[in-house]
């Protein structure tokens, strides 16, 4: 050890100042108010110093650049701005307004998940769901998530157990969100797996309604003044095997006081009417189903069949209190929601 040379941060040669000795070594710290220096020991004479003596200049000196170094005040000033940055974006996707321009009755029909390459979706009847929106006035379309397979990493070879390819499944996935004006889209666990690099998120750039990955907060603001709070996730937490809506109820119970709340996920339907004893509000919670009617995972699993509905229509006369059933009515099948809209807007 005592025969190693010693350099300064700049590359020169050190020693000990009193015999010239290059054989010294760090000794701690020499704490002076609020200063702190190294401190050296000579090898040789024992003599301690904080100022060595330079023995021999350095024959170079590499200049110091690293392009990702910040001064640690400016990276903390940084990182504030940046948590600001967040806390902001994530308030106003908190409870996202839409003005509703319709006057009358409204229609939002609930897409579960479609899953639009799978084998197992009837892609007609989603086609043909997609028609009845746009031809039915006053009718707007919501997607709580799971739009295709898009399979990735260990699970990359179910692609060789369905005949779409996953270049053909983006396709189907541009050319279905493109058929409709959604009102919201939520990406699901399916729709994530693509991660920061997002193709749903691409697809949706020129659309007008909400896209929000898990779960989206709207309060629609009808010509009137009436305010409608409509709660859409790709799933709620919890699990009950007595009531299929569990999850999405016990949130409506447990604190979210709006008057839709709607998921899909787990490919059951459920359905609960709830009232706030405090304010009146009457809140429907809805399970949605999925589109994928045929699925080798639930054969596999022995699941029975819960799909009572996959496209539930809730319609909206914001003529009522909050307080009143008919403010919002339920309707399980989107078919027999278009014809009651309908009458619905004729009566206005």
């Amino acid at each position: 050890m005592g025969s190693d040379i010693v350099q300064d941060v700049d590359g020169n040669i050190i020693g000990c100042r009193y015999c010239g000795s290059r054989s010294i070594r760090k000794h701690g710290y020499l704490y002076r108010a609020k200063s702190k220096r190294q401190l050296w020991m000579c090898n040789s004479c024992g003599k301690r110093t904080v100022n060595p003596s330079i023995l021999e200049k350095a024959k170079f000196v590499k200049e110091v650049t690293d392009p990702d170094y910040i001064p640690i005040e400016e990276l903390i000033e940084h990182r504030k701005r940046k948590y600001s940055v967040k806390v902001k974006g994530k308030e106003s996707r908190r409870l996202i307004n839409i003005d509703i321009k319709t006057e009358g009755a409204i229609g939002i029909c609930h897409f579960g998940d479609p899953h639009i390459d799978d084998d197992g979706t009837n892609i007609a009847d989603v086609y043909a769901l997609c028609d009845l929106i746009n031809k039915t006035d006053g009718m707007f379309a919501g997607n709580l998530g799971d739009v295709q397979n898009n399979w990735i990493g260990r699970l990359s070879f179910l692609y060789g157990q369905q005949s779409t390819t996953a270049k053909e499944s983006w396709r189907l996935t541009e050319h279905f969100v493109n058929s409709v004006n959604w009102l919201y889209l939520v990406a699901g666990n399916h729709d994530v797996w693509s991660g920061d690099g997002d193709p749903l998120d691409f697809i949706m750039r020129d659309h007008k309604g909400v896209y929000e990955k898990w779960g989206a907060r709207l309060n629609l603001r009808f010509p009137n003044g009436k305010e409608i709070r409509i709660n859409a996730r790709h799933t709620f937490k919890g699990y009950s095997m007595w009531n299929t809506a569990h999850g999405v109820a016990k949130a409506a119970q447990m604190g979210w006081k709006d008057h839709i709340l709607t998921c899909g996920h787990i490919h059951v339907s459920g359905y609960q009417v709830l009232k706030d004893p405090a304010s009146g509000l009457i809140s429907h919670a809805l399970q949605v189903a999925s589109f994928k009617i045929m699925d080798s995972y639930a054969d596999k699993l022995g699941l029975d069949d819960k799909n009572i509905f996959n496209a539930p229509v809730t319609i909206i006369d914001p003529k009522y209190e909050d307080d009143d059933n008919r403010l919002i009515t339920t309707i399980f099948n989107p078919y027999e929601g278009a014809e009651y809209l309908k009458w619905k807007r004729s009566t206005k």
